[in-house]
């Protein structure tokens, strides 16, 4: 599934290869939480250098629904992507909705932030959906801690993530639509490396196509994220592909990238973009010496500062995106005052070519000879 092209240290260059084509890796997958990534169509995000986008199965399991989405053949028909597509599990809002649902050993019953009314979400429903979803990468469906968890709900959390990863394996044969997908176990146990251990060795020995590092970036501190990660990936297995779900700030990828792991997500560059915070390069991406995990290669732009009013410059020399090439700050800034959509585009725009160039100067650093 992973075909490893270079590894430099611990970081690794490669293919993954799945039903609806090829993802470089280390890769960034841009958020459709619903089937869109806000304010961009999917050409636009096709155009910025992304292979592969992430969805969300309990958000689409609210609307269309499951039998609509299975009437409308899948979210790559609805939405009009024909590279792949990763679905969250739906896991990750037992952890952000946990004042609306509640937790058992069958499941998780949710009560519709729509319209109040009861879901009970389990492995197996996780799994219909997403095979009518028909995301190339399926997540099994876990329980997630909060990030300032006791070891005792660290603990919990991962040992019934590891049953209901049985269960949703166990449920794909059920599932005739999903031999072209593939199914990635997550790896619990907070930050406490034996249950994280514990976690990796369960998951491996249920076999799974790729793994994911799960329950990080939910507040706990970073340098605890970076211990666990630098312990973890050398527990998973080399030629599976490792991802870490929900991080990060850009310096945070970069670090992640060094030891060793394949594919991120997160909210940060569509979200910041909308509120007007664009990432902007200090220096030629291609001149970074990416291997010594720098921090300073890029600063956060506040284009709505007073500051900006009648600047005519462009928003980033360094990025070659449409926004760069085309506006200035003094009039993404005017954008943004009078509330036009198209600051938030272009915004968008830029922040997500930012996350992608990102990418490919991790792929070219590693694929140097």
């Amino acid at each position: 599934m992973l075909n490893v092209l270079k590894t430099k240290g611990r970081a690794r260059c490669g293919q993954l290869h799945l039903a609806h084509g090829i993802v470089e890796t280390p890769c960034f997958m841009p958020i459709a939480t619903k089937g869109a990534v806000k304010t961009l169509s999917p050409n636009d995000v096709a155009s910025l250098g992304a292979d592969i986008l992430l969805s969300n199965t309990y958000h689409l399991l609210l609307r269309p629904g499951l039998e609509e989405m299975k009437k409308l053949g899948g979210l790559h028909n609805l939405m009009g992507w024909d590279k792949p597509i990763l679905t969250d599990s739906g896991g990750y809002q037992v952890f952000s909705l946990s004042k609306i649902n509640k937790t058992t050993e069958e499941g998780v019953t949710f009560q519709s932030h729509i319209d109040g009314s009861k879901i009970n979400l389990t492995p197996e429903l996780s799994m219909e959906m997403q095979a009518a979803i028909g995301s190339d990468v399926v997540m099994q469906f876990d329980d997630v801690a909060a990030g300032d968890s006791l070891r005792e709900r660290y603990k919990e959390a991962m040992e019934r993530s590891l049953r209901w990863a049985e269960r949703c394996k166990k449920a794909l044969p059920l599932m005739e639509s999903l031999t072209k997908q593939k199914l990635f176990g997550i790896v619990q146990g907070g930050t406490h490396e034996d249950l994280r251990a514990i976690s990796a060795e369960g998951l491996v020995e249920i076999g799974f196509d790729g793994y994911a590092i799960g329950g990080l970036s939910v507040g706990e501190k970073r340098e605890d994220a970076y211990r666990i990660v630098s312990t973890l990936t050398e527990k998973l297995p080399a030629n599976k592909p490792r991802y870490f779900m929900g991080g990060g700030m850009p310096e945070e990828v970069v670090y992640y990238v060094q030891q060793g792991v394949d594919m991120f997500d997160c909210v940060l560059p569509t979200r910041n973009a909308r509120h007007g915070t664009l990432f902007v390069w200090t220096q030629d991406p291609s001149t970074i010496d990416w291997e010594s995990c720098p921090t300073d290669f890029y600063k956060g732009l506040r284009i709505t500062g007073e500051v900006n009013k009648f600047d005519q410059t462009t928003l980033d020399p360094f990025c070659d995106c449409e926004a760069c090439k085309t506006t200035t700050k003094a009039y993404l800034r005017h954008l943004f005052s009078v509330n036009e959509i198209l600051g938030m585009r272009f915004a968008t725009i830029h922040n997500l070519r930012f996350y992608q160039r990102l990418m490919q100067a991790q792929r070219d650093t590693i694929m140097v000879q």
